[in-house]
């Protein structure tokens, strides 16, 4: 999401509030080249603030089975990995993988915002899970133009809170891209459209619907991301496995909580304006809960893992 404030008049970090100036247009990267510039639309300080609820969600299971498809790529034997984090924000995807994964790497990171390409290079890993070298190069440019040939050489396409993002076409030319290049992709944390909050409210189904409705503004998936998605990869012939990878957010993540539930309920609010007396309300009551330590939210998410066949035989 993008910026800019609450119900409650409070602010918001960039990334974790409703749509501005462009409503609908909410990105990780800037997907869509308008021909003119604007402000970063996600700030550091709410990826930072959500890394660690992003690298706890994501699912493990889906680890092994990338692992031996990595392994039995044409060309791979006694070769490194050259992976592609498509909008990869402030590198956490980076930070998350690559150290769980053994071999030489190198990770070619892509975004609009040419800040959050440098922190990520800065930041991003140096070793893998067996000590070998990592390196990384950056790429600035739109998800919207990512081909085949842009990912020629790829062993690995990654993306994490990204497929929302995208329209139907986009994520076809995703697929189409990585099958293409016949190269695995591991697509984490794309949101499900459920959330759960203790205790239960009469509120809380109104502000998911409105907030999912405010996800699918300008032909966005929103919530239909996943299921887009693993019909494309499957259309190119890909082997697609979906898990869970919900955000599990209890006292200890008050502060990520706090930037959550005033995104989300603004989101809702700017969907449906006539919910705006009852939603604050409804949010100074659920913010009063988490700075109590009282309140506990499940964001639900899945995680797709795509093994498109490799273009020149192999496993």
């Amino acid at each position: 999401m993008a910026p800019s404030g609450s119900t409650d008049g409070a602010s918001v970090i960039p990334g974790a509030g409703p749509a501005g100036p462009r409503p609908g247009e909410r990105a990780t990267v800037r997907l869509r080249d308008t021909g003119e510039e604007e402000p970063p639309r996600y700030a550091p300080e709410w990826l930072q603030l959500r890394e660690p609820a992003d690298a706890a969600a994501r699912s493990y299971d889906l680890l092994d089975p990338l692992r031996i498809r990595l392994a039995n790529l044409p060309g791979r034997a006694g070769g490194g990995l050259v992976v592609h984090d498509i909008g990869c924000g402030t590198g956490s995807m980076g930070r998350w993988l690559a150290p769980r994964l053994d071999g030489t790497q190198h990770w070619v990171l892509h975004d609009r915002d040419p800040y959050l390409l440098h922190f990520a290079a800065v930041a991003s890993p140096r070793s893998a899970a067996d000590g070998s070298h990592v390196t990384v190069e950056t790429r600035r440019g739109d998800v919207a133009r990512l081909t085949p040939d842009a990912l020629a050489g790829a062993s690995l396409v990654t993306a994490s809170a990204l497929l929302d993002v995208l329209t139907r076409e986009e994520v076809g030319a995703l697929a189409a891209a990585c099958a293409g290049a016949g190269c695995p992709a591991l697509l984490t944390l794309s949101v499900a459209g459920r959330v759960e909050l203790t205790a239960p409210h009469p509120l809380d189904t109104e502000i998911t619907e409105a907030f999912n409705a405010h996800q699918r503004r300008g032909g966005l998936l929103g919530p239909d991301a996943v299921t887009a998605a693993a019909e494309a990869f499957t259309e190119h012939g890909a082997t697609v496995r979906l898990n869970p990878s919900p955000w599990r957010l209890g006292p200890e993540d008050a502060a990520l909580t706090e930037q959550w539930l005033r995104g989300w309920v603004g989101a809702a609010v700017e969907e449906r304006p006539e919910l705006a007396e009852r939603a604050t309300a409804y949010l100074a009551e659920r913010l009063d809960a988490c700075a109590a330590g009282k309140l506990r939210v499940v964001v639900h998410h899945t995680d797709l893992l795509a093994l498109c066949r490799p273009v020149d035989g192999g496993a």
